[in-house]
C-alpha cells in the first residue's frame, strides 16, 4: 500500500545505487544549496560522500563546514515513485583516501573506470578531496508501489 517505507525498506533503498541530492543551509536567508553527489551507505551505518575534486574547493565545502548538518534525498525517476530523505549531522570531514573514493565511485561506474576516475583525481597537483561522513538522525520516505516497503 502506498505510504512511508518501513525502517528496513528505507535503509535498503538508501543503500541501493542512487545519485543523492545534498541540501545545505546558506547564510543570510538564501535558499538551501542543493548539489548532486555520489555516495555510499550500508544499512544501519553512516552515509559517506566526497567533494572538492580536481583541485577546486567548492562553495559546498564551506557551507558544510558552517552548517555541520545537511539533508540528503535519493529517489527513483520511474513509477512506482519512491524516495528517501535523511537529515543528518556531519560527524567527520577528512581528506579522502583513494580507496574511499573508489569504493563510492564503483557504485556508479565499472571498476576500471572508477579506478581511472580516482587516479585522475589524485594526479591533479592541487587535488584535496574531502570525505564527509553523515550520521542519519531523521528519516522521511514515500513508496507509491502496492508492495510492502
Amino acid at each position: 500500500m502506498p505510504g512511508p517505507m518501513s525502517p528496513t525498506g528505507r535503509e535498503a533503498f538508501l543503500a541501493a545505487s542512487h545519485v543523492a541530492i545534498v541540501s545545505i543551509t546558506q547564510p543570510d536567508g538564501r535558499p538551501p544549496m542543493a548539489s548532486p553527489v555520489f555516495y555510499h551507505y550500508e544499512t544501519g551505518g553512516d552515509l559517506t560522500f566526497f567533494t572538492n575534486t580536481l583541485g577546486r574547493k567548492t562553495r559546498k565545502a564551506d557551507l558544510l563546514a558552517d552548517a555541520g548538518a545537511l539533508t540528503v534525498t535519493v529517489q527513483t525517476e520511474d513509477m512506482p515513485y519512491k524516495y528517501v530523505t535523511v537529515e543528518g549531522a556531519i560527524v567527520s570531514a577528512n581528506p579522502a583516501a583513494p580507496d574511499d573514493m573508489e569504493k563510492i565511485a564503483q557504485r556508479y561506474m565499472p571498476a576500471e573506470y572508477a579506478q581511472g576516475f580516482v587516479q585522475n583525481e589524485f594526479a591533479h597537483p592541487e587535488s584535496a578531496p574531502v570525505l564527509y561522513t553523515v550520521r542519519p538522525t531523521r528519516w522521511f520516505s514515500s513508496d507509491l508501489s502496492d508492495e510492502p516497503a
